[in-house]
């Protein structure tokens, strides 16, 4: 995986009307093939920084995304105004979940761009908590950071 995309994530989750926010700044890389976007990045976790696990948001043309861990069954699949079930891998067994989408936009492009999600989490169909992504990406080197381009 090349790491030449400069990737900021934002995550916000409220739960029973209590809000909580993450942000991970990080390298990754950016494609596209046959019309899918992909975003890769790998994500650590703070009791064992040194181990990191690949994270790839797959963007279809039709406006679906799925967010997904190679060689692990977490799969969210996120497309507006529809319902999925999805299965989430907590570490200590996994936990099948509904996911509604409510807003999904992008616009991505090789130079950056943004992926602006919201979704809603239900565990047997009871609401779970209310979640927005935002996820930024821009190319290292780019003009966008003043740095020249080639």
């Amino acid at each position: 995986m090349q790491e030449n995309y400069e990737i900021t994530i934002i995550g916000r989750q409220t739960i029973e009307q209590e809000t909580g926010e993450i942000q991970v700044d990080t390298l990754g890389d950016y494609s596209e093939r046959n019309g899918i976007k992909y975003i890769s990045y790998m994500e650590y976790d703070n009791d064992a920084p040194y181990t990191g696990r690949k994270k790839i948001l797959k963007i279809e043309p039709a406006g679906t995304v799925t967010m997904l861990t190679p060689g692990s069954p977490t799969r969210l699949v996120l497309e507006k105004g529809r319902r999925h079930k999805c299965m989430y891998d907590t570490g200590a067994g996994l936990l099948s979940l509904g996911v509604f989408t409510h807003t999904l936009k992008h616009d991505l492009s090789p130079e950056g761009g943004e992926l602006r999600i919201r979704y809603t989490l239900d565990l047997d169909a009871h609401l779970s908590s209310d979640n927005e992504i935002l996820v930024r990406l821009k190319k290292c080197g780019s003009a966008q950071d003043g740095a020249p381009s080639n």
